[in-house]
């Protein structure tokens, strides 16, 4: 008998099991199980929130408007911009990527990564190391747009 017994507690344990997962899901805050929302359910609440300052995003879009946007996600933080070539210096070219990783206006709550290319003599691209200092450089005028539209904000 010990074959019937072991499917007996197999049952038991799935049936205790199946009972404590509906008693949890009862008690979260999330959707109901059987369709038992809240009442005070709006659209508003149910919407997703930016997840980065709204001052470095503005900002880093203000500094960088001079150069082409090839993808800025506000949920993850990330602007990318395509190549930008300065009509001065045909010969090289330049692309940024910025990323938020802070809901707080700090410095330490953007990171920018410069890419830089100079055409060789078959007209394709290479890569070149940038200054670092380009890269800190353009923290700086983010964070100073930043400041200047917090700034704004507060005297109205």
């Amino acid at each position: 008998m010990p074959f019937v017994r072991g499917v007996w507690m197999r049952s038991a344990s799935v049936g205790v099991m199946a009972v404590s997962l509906v008693a949890l899901a009862a008690c979260s805050s999330g959707p109901r199980l059987f369709g038992g929302g809240s009442a005070r359910t709006t659209s508003a609440a149910s919407a997703p929130a930016i997840g980065v300052n709204g001052y470095l995003w503005r900002a880093t879009l203000d500094t960088l408007a001079f150069m082409p946007l090839a993808s800025a996600d506000p949920y993850g933080g990330v602007i990318i911009t395509e190549w930008y070539v300065n009509p001065e210096k045909p010969d090289e070219r330049f692309k940024c990527t910025v990323y938020i990783l802070d809901a707080r206006l700090r410095a330490d709550g953007l990171n920018v990564a410069v890419f830089k290319q100079n055409r060789d003599r078959a007209g394709g691209w290479i890569d070149a190391p940038s200054a670092l200092q380009t890269e800190t450089d353009i923290e700086n005028a983010i964070l100073t747009r930043a400041r200047q539209l917090r700034l704004s904000n507060i005297r109205g």
